[in-house]
């Protein structure tokens, strides 16, 4: 059972966001940032021990996701350097000047972006599941590793969009089930993410997302700033955490390793046993501590 959270609504010059903020009132803010194809819940068993810890937790939904949504007017995208501003953006709206920023999967993105962009505003960033740099559409792969990365080339098809916008719960379904092969969850758990799934813009920011990553789509303009300053340096200047399942069958641990000539200030990278994808659902309480022993 989720604690009870209060339910906000922050409006940014992009998005209508919608967050849940809970624990101690007073408690040093720490952003939850879910993955693709998650949303909030993901974060329930975390949340306890942040809280028993003395941090004020606020986990907003993605864009595309849940009940956020874009204002009259914006374009509808999914760059991953959306991802990070929406992060800023969210942190202006809530008064917050500084906070820690922990994300999974494109949460984890979300979280590096805003590191990069604006360092005096994250006291540390934790990192789940994907390593800073890895979607450059010039990076060498490994073959096994762009099988992996089907979805990517399958929504950049008009069959994989169709099939994606005709049955966007049964696919983010298949995915958890290919995803976490060692940890199966009940239908309760499925249904309680599932809702996030039915906003009608997720089908085109992931469609996007992925095409952008690779050339097979325009990235949106208004990030292009954002853009220019990772070309130029990708170094992160904040304390950063990355946490990897050893056994992550879609982004291998080896995607992530090698990072640390990347990060300016304190790194640590830990490979977690017997993991998939979703550690924080798999193994939160494992989450919780790397966590805290980071933050320390």
């Amino acid at each position: 059972m989720a604690e009870a959270a209060s339910v906000v609504t922050v409006e940014t010059p992009t998005l209508v966001i919608t967050a849940e903020l809970s624990g101690p009132e007073d408690g040093s803010p720490i952003i939850l940032l879910h993955g693709w194809p998650d949303g909030p819940r993901c974060w329930d068993a975390v949340r306890p021990a942040l809280h028993a810890a003395g941090y004020r937790t606020i986990v907003p939904c993605l864009r595309g996701f849940g009940a956020t949504t874009f204002r009259p007017g914006a374009t509808v995208s999914g760059d991953l350097e959306a991802l990070g501003q929406d992060v800023l953006d969210l942190m202006d709206g809530l008064g917050l000047a500084t906070a820690v920023l922990v994300g999974h999967d494109w949460g984890a993105r979300a979280a590096y972006v805003a590191s990069h962009a604006a360092p005096e505003r994250v006291t540390a960033c934790v990192a789940i599941s994907v390593g800073w740099g890895t979607n450059t559409a010039d990076q060498p792969m490994p073959l096994g590793q762009v099988q992996n990365y089907w979805y990517h080339w399958f929504f950049a098809t008009p069959y994989g969009a169709k099939r994606l916008k005709d049955d966007p719960r049964g696919f983010a379904h298949y995915i958890w089930t290919i995803w976490m092969p060692d940890f199966p969850f009940d239908a309760a758990t499925y249904e309680a993410t599932a809702p996030v799934f039915d906003n009608p813009d997720w089908p085109d920011v992931t469609i996007h997302s992925y095409s952008v990553r690779w050339g097979n789509a325009a990235p949106n303009p208004q990030y292009d700033a954002l853009r220019a300053a990772q070309r130029a340096d990708m170094t992160i200047r904040v304390p950063t955490l990355m946490l990897h399942g050893e056994a992550d069958p879609v982004t291998a641990a080896a995607t992530s390793d090698g990072k640390g000539d990347l990060f300016a200030a304190r790194y640590e990278r830990h490979v977690l046993a017997g993991l998939n994808h979703f550690p924080p659902r798999e193994a939160p309480d494992v989450v919780a501590r790397h966590i805290l022993d980071f933050l320390g």
